[in-house]
């Protein structure tokens, strides 16, 4: 579900306290597209689940960024109607549970 290593590299990279202000950005600006697939807007499909695929990728998001990029290709082939919605909405709010609760204790 969540790259631990990927997450700790991350934060080793920018530094504790910019860490947390990369967790916040990702958060806030990953929930406004949550939103929009909530609303099932599919106007922007391809390119807010690129969006959505990239930004979990960077936090360690795996299986919310598996998600989105198989929906992304389906949009890019056409096929954004069949395009679960729910499915990668409930995942990323799996992964963010997860991700939240298990932080506070990264080493």
């Amino acid at each position: 579900m969540i790259d631990w290593p990927r997450v700790k590299e991350l934060r080793d990279e920018v530094g504790p306290e910019d860490f947390d202000e990369v967790v916040d950005l990702f958060l806030e600006e990953v929930e406004e597209v949550i939103a929009k697939l909530r609303d099932g807007d599919r106007a922007q499909l391809e390119q807010d689940l690129h969006f959505l695929k990239g930004s979990a990728m960077n936090l360690g998001f795996d299986d919310f960024s598996q998600l989105c990029l198989a929906g992304e290709r389906k949009s890019a082939q056409g096929e954004a109607g069949s395009v679960d919605l729910i499915e990668i909405v409930d995942k990323f709010e799996v992964s963010k549970v997860g991700f939240l609760a298990e932080l506070p204790s990264l080493s």
